[in-house]
Parts: C-alpha cells; structure tokens; sequence
C-alpha cells in the first residue's frame, strides 16, 4: 500500500465519497438520529467534521491559531473531547442540508489545500497536540472520517463493509504508539509490531526492529480499538509482550 502523499489524499476522497453517500439520501428527521457520540445527532458529527476538516485548511495556510480561536471563541476546555463539543454547540442550529453542503464544500478545499503542498518539504503543520507532517495530518483526516462515518452508518442502521482504507488507519496506530503511551504517562518498554489480517484476508505487517510486543487480529478490529469504537475486550486482537495489555489500553489514531 502506497503512504505518498497523492495516494493519501486520494484514499481520503474515496473516505469522502462514503460518507456522502450515506449522508445524501437523509430527511432531517435522519439528520436528527442520536450517534454513538454521546450528545451528538448525526448532524452534530458532520458538524463537527465540517469544523475539524475547515482547522486543516487553515493548517495548511499557516492560519490555525488564528482560525482554532474563532471557532471556539472565549470557552475554556478541559481536554480536547470537551473543546470539541464546545465548537459544535456553538454552531449547532442549521438545517442538515446546509451542514452537508459546508462539510462538501470543506473536503474539496482540504484535499486542495494538502495537494498543494510540496510532499517532499519537511514543513510541519500545527495541529491539535503539536505539529505534524503533511502525511500525518492526511492520515488523521481519513481516520477521522472513517470513524464517524461509521458512527452515522450505525445511526440510520447501514451496515459498511470494511476496505483497504484501514492500511493507512492501521499505520497510523501503529506510528504514534509512543505518543500514547506519552499521552498516558506511561513508558514503552521496547518496539512494537502489529501482525494484521487486511480485509480482503491479505496479510499486514508494520514491524518495529527488535520488538518486543506483537499484536495480531483483524486491521478492523484493530482500527475499532484505536478509534475508540471498540474495547480491546470486545475484539479478537491479541497481543503479547511485556507492553501487551498498555497498547491495547492506549493505542489511539486521534489526539
């Protein structure tokens, strides 16, 4: 599977074109469903997409601090969930129809915006928990749309098949498995390697040298955990090592 920049922001798009097909057919009374998100309608999550997805732009322009303000306004948040939600309640209001046109319109500008980057420069961008390559910030914008598209997929009861898209999901998880543990305080005793099974039975492997943790499942599964939809408990991942239980605890794909 291809990690360079075009191939991403191309599996972005097809992550895109999912969710919109979901999204296209719904009345507002669709648009009103309660997600897995507590609090949150299925209008609130492409709320919250359109706003996420419009921090990038402004990533992209060296604008984030300046754009993060205005979106959040004057509200203090405890953590990064809590500002989120606080973003959306105080756009919350407009009809699903216009919030499907705003979310549209910010992914064809994100996807500009991230190919008009020169993807050999080492430029960071600012994001929420520091600074992140281009390719980064790519892969968290299609983990991102993967998991609440599947949130609204479980909200108006429309079963996805699982698709290649999860490489670049799983990768990720498996790369910024020292900023989890970081995040948490805790430390990695040694590298990890992540033995998958691809959706289409083909086998995934990111290994670390000299691990000394492995985990083996299904990328779904995996990608389940990382994104906060599944517990480890609730999955056939299976990992061992001294860290076994820690990275399945901590593994994550989003801030």
């Amino acid at each position: 599977m291809k990690s360079d920049l075009r191939s991403l922001v191309g599996a972005l798009a097809a992550q895109h074109d999912e969710l919109a097909t979901l999204l296209a057919p719904l009345d507002e009374s669709g648009w009103s469903r309660p997600t897995r998100c507590e609090g949150w309608s299925v209008s609130d999550v492409v709320l919250h997409l359109s706003q996420t997805d419009e921090l990038a732009v402004a990533s992209a322009a060296d604008r984030f601090a300046e754009v993060s303000a205005q979106m959040f306004g004057d509200s203090t948040a405890s953590s990064v969930d809590d500002a989120a939600d606080r973003m959306v309640a105080r756009q919350r209001g407009p009809a699903g129809a216009e919030i499907f046109q705003r979310w549209q319109a910010g992914t064809v500008a994100l996807r500009q915006a991230l190919l008009a980057i020169d993807p050999d420069s080492l430029r960071r961008l600012s994001w929420v928990a520091g600074t992140l390559s281009v390719r980064t910030l790519v892969a968290t914008r299609i983990s991102e749309c993967w998991i609440h598209t599947g949130d609204v997929a479980a909200a108006i009861g429309q079963p996805l098949a699982p698709t290649d898209r999860l490489w670049h999901i799983a990768r990720l998880a498996w790369r910024t498995i020292p900023y989890a543990f970081g995040r948490a305080g805790r430390e990695l005793t040694g590298p990890v390697t992540f033995e998958l099974t691809g959706p289409s039975g083909e086998p995934w492997t990111f290994a670390s040298d000299n691990a000394v943790t492995v985990v083996r499942g299904t990328a779904e599964d995996l990608c389940n955990v990382a994104g906060r939809r599944a517990l480890p408990s609730e999955v056939a991942l299976r990992a061992e090592g001294p860290d076994a239980e820690a990275v399945l605890d901590l593994v994550r794909t989003y801030a």
